[in-house]
């Protein structure tokens, strides 16, 4: 009768590393040391959390702003009080999330009549209502949907209000007008203007600065008390300020006289007097032709 030996073991091991050992760690890379959260946690894809071509700034946001409370407030000054970047990059950052679909601003009007700023947030590009099955994994990132050709029905484009314009055409006047509104936005954001716009508010511009004004002093009027809600048409309400706030023209100032002319000193050939005189000869009282000198 054969014995059994106590030293074999009772089924074959597997072959398998991490079921062997468990709690092997690889060699390099990351190691996760994760907790199962059961409150206040978000469920953010891995198509947006590894997207290849969003910015790391663009990403933080986009997954900072999935995980806010509905009704939150996701404007840019909101964010940039949040965070440590300014205005200018989170603006940026912003715009990615739109071109990538993980956000959405439209204007809407509310019952009082006020236009504000609804910022949609999509957890998932694309998805509007229907309820796709995803698995999250590094493969997933989603395509950059196809444009499609269909007919253009947005509203045509406003007109701009008119502006007042400069009494004499200059290209140097109207390129120092661009430079100014081009300027603008360094002191606020929401007054980034297109070359179109800046075009049309330029002689607007160049008026101002004929009535003796500096850029400096056009600059300030232009951005003096901006109204905290968004601006949606910036170029029509500089428009409205160029044309309101149209400075008179500077009061007229009658030329000086000229300064009496002071001829210099000059001995009299006859008497050695002096006097003044343009050109050399005798002084007033030895003048022959004077009534003085007889």
């Amino acid at each position: 009768m054969d014995n059994e030996n106590p030293s074999a073991p009772p089924r074959a091991q597997s072959r398998i590393p991490g079921k062997n050992h468990p709690h092997e760690h690889p060699h390099s890379g990351v190691v996760h040391d994760n907790v199962r959260h059961s409150t206040r946690f978000t469920v953010i894809g891995n198509h947006l959390a590894q997207h290849p071509e969003l910015s790391g700034l663009a990403i933080g946001l986009g997954v900072h702003i999935q995980s806010l409370p509905e009704g939150a407030s996701a404007d840019i000054k909101t964010l940039a009080a949040r965070f440590p970047e300014g205005a200018t990059r989170i603006a940026a950052a912003l715009r990615e999330l739109e071109a990538h679909g993980y956000l959405r601003r439209t204007r809407v009007r509310t019952e009082t009549g006020r236009i504000v700023t609804r910022t949609v947030s999509c957890n998932q590009p694309g998805h509007r209502g229907t309820q796709t099955e995803h698995h999250g994994t590094a493969a997933d990132a989603p395509t950059k949907p196809a444009r499609q050709s269909a007919p253009d029905n947005r509203p045509p484009r406003r007109k701009l209000p008119a502006v007042p314009q400069p009494a004499h055409s200059s290209p140097t006047l109207l390129q120092t007008a661009t430079d100014l509104l081009a300027g603008l936005r360094r002191a606020d954001t929401r007054l980034l203007l297109s070359a179109t716009d800046a075009g049309h508010l330029a002689p607007g511009v160049a008026a101002w600065l004929e009535r003796d004004l500096t850029p400096a002093a056009v600059r300030d009027a232009l951005i003096a008390n901006l109204p905290l809600e968004p601006l949606h048409r910036p170029a029509a309400f500089l428009a409205h300020r160029l044309a309101s706030q149209f400075p008179p023209p500077p009061p007229f100032r009658a030329p000086s006289p000229p300064p009496a002319v002071r001829h210099p000193l000059r001995n009299c050939d006859r008497c050695d007097r002096a006097f003044r005189s343009p050109t050399p000869g005798h002084c007033h009282n030895c003048r022959p032709d004077l009534p003085e000198a007889a």
